[in-house]
């Protein structure tokens, strides 16, 4: 069964998946250290409708490094944190987000495709459940390829504060 809702509370800084109104997964998540927001180059996580756009990086080995989503061919090592220090470490797989909302979280200065707002993995020495990201929604990468697994491209996000 694939998930037809991705719900993201930045409150709880949880992610539940549903299908057919049925909870069928539930992970710790962290959203933007600056908070909620839509603007281009707030550092914020966008809130209100949006939709997987794009699924990334099926195949690749679980902690994959991704630039400019494309696989570099490494695997996160903490080795490599000391090597890439100011890294934004995006890994094992990216799931695009695309608001649903003109205005809101679609076009001009608000567009969360265009601000590449992704669900995606992250080192796994990083705290969950506390806000961190620089607007992206980072998960635990084993966490990452169950959830990429489970979703379609077009699936509803639902961001809420």
């Amino acid at each position: 069964m694939m998930l037809d809702l991705i719900d993201i509370s930045l409150a709880a800084q949880r992610l539940t998946g549903y299908a057919g109104g049925r909870v069928l997964c539930e992970f710790p998540v962290s959203t933007a250290l600056n908070g909620a927001g839509e603007l281009n180059g707030s550092g914020c996580t966008p809130r209100g409708r949006h939709r997987v756009r794009a699924r990334i990086g099926a195949g690749q080995p679980e902690g994959s490094v991704f630039i400019g989503r494309r696989p570099t061919g490494e695997v996160w090592t903490p080795a490599l944190t000391k090597q890439h220090p100011q890294r934004d470490w995006i890994l094992s797989r990216i799931l695009w987000l695309c608001g649903e909302q003109p205005g809101f979280n679609r076009g001009g200065n608000c567009d969360s495709q265009r601000r590449y707002i992704y669900i995606h993995g992250t080192p796994d020495d990083q705290p969950m459940g506390v806000p961190l990201s620089h607007g992206c929604v980072r998960m635990r990468n084993a966490d990452v390829l169950k959830l990429f697994d489970l979703t379609p491209a077009g699936c509803q996000v639902m961001i809420t504060g």
